[in-house]
């Protein structure tokens, strides 16, 4: 019987003395639980992703000098016999300098820590180049499997083999390896970023390659928000004929812990390096270690009965809703978009309206009512119900508001600009509203150290219906990727959520069910320049996410008067987007990382004939 531990912990990018303190942490909650195997998620030691810092050789040297210190450590401090497990930024020395190879030949790797030292290592094979990885641009792939054998407690000794990552994604390569190798657990730290449903496709997979992998899987995944990415954790644990075992909780830091029946090692271990075919167009070597009798000085492991109950939960978290996951996944990101830039406070513009009613209720959730600041910056064209709503609004969740009326401001500029020609009404005039609202927001922003929240959702950026240094102004989106009926589906829900928890819904009702309104010209209403958002969003859904062209948008069922009109607003738009500040990413293809056109582009999808 193995007693294994799976940490999935939230990571700094290039924090690597707080990342390495998670690791000893860790490993200590581990000893207590009377775990043999602890694993950490992928790159734990220096964050993921590492992105240019990995071309970087400080960065790297120090990431390797950091792994042996952590080893170093955990032996010093009496936790030398547990066999752990952690991903770290290496490197290839063998490789001379050529152009197309990654400066320094840097290793998304993962190694083996026990007794003081670093026993073996290895990297991530598979190297992902898609959606939001650009990996060969950053490493160099592995081609080694290592396998470790060591002690149970009842006495025999099992053999663990490592991969990582997109090894599991990828057919052939360490999965095909460990099936030769005869190891009886493979274990996988991982850095997968959240995708709503994506839960679902994970778990899939797992059953999937322990299958094909003949051994028990376990698979480490790490949380927290970097960025644009949001990770979610989500580990989980299947036996080799594909049994759940175990699965760890969403969004948040736990330690996994089960016990495994695994076969016992056979006593002739095979060559130390053994090539196989690795099923890719590959060769991997499976290279093995035999760790020592417990070392002297480690913690005595405690025998204890069972690891249900780790961290008040497991070994089988409950599963979130949807919507709750969504949610879970937004506030996440701006948590940890905040607190590791050192930000302590936000602030936003408050106008009554869905969008930016959720924007604030997602960044109370976050880092708490006390810590976010909204201005309402009524207009000579705002409703009595946009202020009354967002009054409403503060009052609810007890957040810092400040009322700046803007039509002075207006006014000013207005007037100083019309000798220049600058017409009263009009796009330009309504623009101009926008942009003071923008400068009032940075103006207080630099005056207080908050970092501005942008309220734009993910229909509008795509359609163009925002204002460059307007309401794009800020640091953080954090429902760029919402399209507008989830925002009002995340709406209801945090609704529902506070009614079943019997406190005080924290969004009035008026800002869900009112039409919604950029408030800029007398009687204005957003459908009067987009169609109805359940019909938009279910074209923007196609075009964008799906990458439909014209004739399959039409085939699929959409209008074709309104596909080439939509087609020609987002097509449009691509400079605006490239402009706007980075928000969490909860869809399989976001504004950012994972859509990449150019701005200068003569392309257009044509109607088919």
């Amino acid at each position: 019987m193995l007693r294994i531990a799976l940490a999935q912990v939230n990571a700094t990018v290039g924090d690597l003395d707080g990342n390495a303190e998670l690791i000893v942490e860790w490993t200590r909650r581990a000893s207590a639980r009377g775990a043999s195997v602890v694993v950490f998620p992928e790159m734990m030691l220096t964050g993921y992703p590492v992105e240019d810092l990995a071309l970087r050789a400080s960065f790297v040297e120090a990431s390797i000098a950091a792994l042996r210190a952590v080893a170093a450590r955990l032996a010093a401090e009496g936790l030398g016999g547990i066999a752990v497990v952690t991903g770290y930024l290496d490197r290839r020395a063998d490789l001379a300098p050529r152009t197309g190879l990654p400066a320094g030949a840097p290793l998304d790797a993962a190694a083996l820590l026990y007794g003081g030292r670093v026993v073996i290592a290895s990297a991530k094979h598979h190297l992902p180049n898609y959606g939001v990885f650009d990996e060969f641009r950053y490493f160099v792939p592995g081609n080694t499997l290592p396998v470790f054998r060591l002690p149970t407690r009842g006495g025999e000794s099992v053999e663990v083999a490592i991969a990582i990552c997109e090894d599991l994604w990828q057919d052939g390569g360490p999965v095909a390896a460990c099936r030769r190798s005869g190891a009886g657990l493979l274990v996988v730290p991982n850095a997968s970023p959240y995708e709503r449903g994506k839960d679902d496709v994970r778990l899939e997979l797992c059953v999937r390659r322990a299958r094909e992998a003949g051994a028990a899987l376990a698979y480490a995944n790490m949380i927290g928000g970097q960025d644009e990415l949001v990770f979610d954790g989500d580990s989980i644990l299947v036996a080799a004929d594909g049994a759940l075992l175990a699965r760890g909780p969403q969004f948040s830091e736990a330690l996994v812990v089960a016990d495994l029946d695994l076969p016992a090692a056979s006593p002739d271990q095979g060559p130390e390096d053994q090539p196989v075919d690795a099923g890719d167009g590959s060769v991997i070597t499976i290279k093995r270690v035999t760790l020592p009798p417990e070392p002297t000085g480690a913690a005595r492991v405690p025998e204890v009965d069972g690891p249900e109950g780790v961290d008040g939960s497991g070994p089988f978290w409950a599963r979130l809703s949807d919507p709750a996951e969504v949610y879970t996944a937004l506030v996440t990101g701006v948590r940890d978009y905040v607190r590791k830039n050192g930000f302590r406070s936000v602030i936003l513009a408050l106008s009554g309206g869905i969008d930016s009613a959720l924007t604030a209720t997602i960044a109370a959730d976050a880092i708490g009512p006390g810590n976010v600041h909204v201005v309402l910056m009524p207009s000579r064209y705002s409703s009595e119900h946009s202020v009354t709503d967002a009054e409403d609004l503060v009052n609810r969740q007890g957040l810092h508001a400040l009322t700046i009326p803007i039509a002075s401001m207006v006014d000013a500029f207005t007037k100083e600009l019309t000798p220049a020609g600058f017409p009263e009404t009009g796009l330009p005039a309504e623009n101009l509203q926008a942009r003071v609202r923008g400068v009032v927001l940075m103006g207080l922003s630099n005056a207080g150290g908050h970092l501005v929240l942008t309220t734009g959702n993910k229909s509008e950026l795509a359609t163009g219906y925002s204002t460059l240094y307007g309401d794009s102004a800020g640091g953080f989106g954090p429902i760029k990727d919402v399209l507008k009926t989830l925002v009002w589906e995340l709406s209801r829900w945090r609704n529902a959520e506070a009614a079943r928890q019997g406190a005080t819904p924290p969004i009035p009702e008026n800002s869900i069910t009112k039409p919604p309104s950029a408030e800029l010209a007398p009687g204005q209403m957003d459908t009067d320049s987009l169609p109805p958002y359940e019909v938009l969003d279910a074209l923007l859904d196609d075009y964008v996410e799906k990458d439909m062209g014209t004739a399959q948008l039409i085939a699929a069922g959409h209008d074709p008067a309104l596909v080439e009109r939509v087609v020609r607003l987002v097509d449009a738009a691509e400079y605006k987007r490239r402009q706007y500040p980075p928000g969490p990413k909860i869809s399989q293809k976001n504004f950012g990382r994972d859509r990449r056109l150019p701005i200068t582009n003569r392309w257009r999808e044509q109607r088919p004939s």
